[in-house]
């Protein structure tokens, strides 16, 4: 599956960056699918990739609730699907998302994180398709993110690229597609303080 060749300055702006595009864009096709069966499937898929982009997550109680509300948030609440929480209304968010945290970790890649070999793990585990390869990007954006973190200045695609193919042992390479990771001032961009995400409530 490829994608079309974008430019970062044009596309629009990122909900929560820490996902990336390739998620955001995942959202946006999944919002446009006219079947609901299909709908549903495709955001289930959605917050499965999400989920497996912060394993060290997965134990904060309300882990899969966090994620649906994400999802809806992501999608301009434009998303019709059946979610197992009630679905997050837009007048009822008082905060934005919390930043993700990045664990140390003793490695050759240490300024990838503790679960970054995870994260690659899985997604090697994925079903060949559109999905797999939005989580390689993702994964990549991630790891950039880090790297930028660690190091403070810039980095190459192509440095990120041999060492997510290092990481996966050959078996994930991103030469040649046709599609850029995140720019630099996209993936550092600093938000304004804010709370943590609220999990929202049925009414009664």
């Amino acid at each position: 599956m490829e994608f079309d060749l974008e430019y970062n300055s044009e596309r629009p702006h990122l909900i929560i960056p820490e996902y990336g595009r390739h998620v955001q864009k995942l959202i946006d096709n999944c919002v446009a699918i006219e079947d609901a069966e299909e709908r549903n499937k495709m955001a289930k898929a959605i917050v499965d990739v999400m989920g497996n982009l912060q394993p060290h997550l997965r134990d904060v109680p309300d882990f899969k609730h966090k994620l649906w509300d994400q999802l809806f948030i992501m999608s301009d609440f434009k998303l019709e699907a059946e979610s197992p929480y009630p679905k997050p209304e837009r007048e009822e968010l008082a905060a934005k998302p919390e930043s993700l945290a990045y664990p140390k970790y003793d490695s050759k890649y240490r300024f990838y994180g503790n679960n970054i070999q995870t994260m690659i793990d899985v997604a090697l585990t994925w079903e060949e398709g559109e999905a797999r390869e939005a989580l390689y990007f993702a994964i990549a954006n991630h790891m950039k993110k880090c790297y930028l973190n660690w190091n403070k200045d810039t980095v190459d695609d192509h440095i990120i690229y041999n060492h997510l193919l290092d990481l996966s042992k050959g078996k994930i390479d991103l030469e040649g597609k046709n599609e850029t990771l995140s720019e630099v001032k996209e993936l550092m961009k600093k938000r304004k303080p804010a709370g943590k995400v609220k999990i929202l409530k049925k009414k009664q």
